[in-house]
């Protein structure tokens, strides 16, 4: 299912790559969906290893387009000059207006880092992929707006995607 079809009223987890298509003006359609969170049509939920995760990649695309680096090796280079760090805001600004959206930002204990563990054993995931099926099974919610194929074949949730995206 695409973002697009999403009925209203649904409530929906974002993955991070959702919020960098938007900011980064990559994808009409995930700027469409996060507009029809905004107007409270979709319960956009996320979490704050979500939003630290936009918040380094926001950085690091920033840190590109302003020049003040260049590819590969970014944040390598980023942590040899901490002075052109301090010329770098917008991704902040940007990672900012997530919960004015109208996106509820979950918290996470021990607990829930404890159980993602079940969702690396079964699946093979990366932490933060673990962690995202283990806060939908705490928050008892089924979709997730994602990119990422990791996700994909998945029997306990239904991954919804932007359609102007290859997957």
């Amino acid at each position: 299912m695409n973002l697009a079809e999403l009925p209203s009223g649904t409530s929906i987890f974002i993955d991070a790559n959702i919020f960098i298509y938007h900011f980064t003006g990559v994808s009409e359609d995930c700027s469409e969906f996060l507009e029809r969170c905004e107007g409270r049509e979709i319960a956009g939920k996320t979490s704050t290893n979500i939003i630290l995760e936009v918040l380094h990649r926001l950085m690091l695309v920033e840190a590109v387009n302003k020049n003040l680096v260049q590819p590969p090796n970014i944040l390598k280079k980023l942590r040899k000059h901490p002075e052109k760090i301090k010329q770098l805001n917008d991704y902040f600004v940007h990672t900012q207006k997530i919960e004015r959206m109208g996106i509820s930002i979950q918290s996470f204990s021990q607990a829930t880092v404890i159980r993602s563990h079940n969702h690396r054993l079964r699946y093979g995931l990366m932490v933060n992929d673990s962690l995202i099926l283990a806060l939908m099974e705490e928050a008892g919610i089924t979709h997730l707006a994602s990119k990422d194929k990791s996700f994909l074949g998945m029997e306990e949730i239904k991954v919804v995607y932007p359609q102007d995206l290859q997957l």
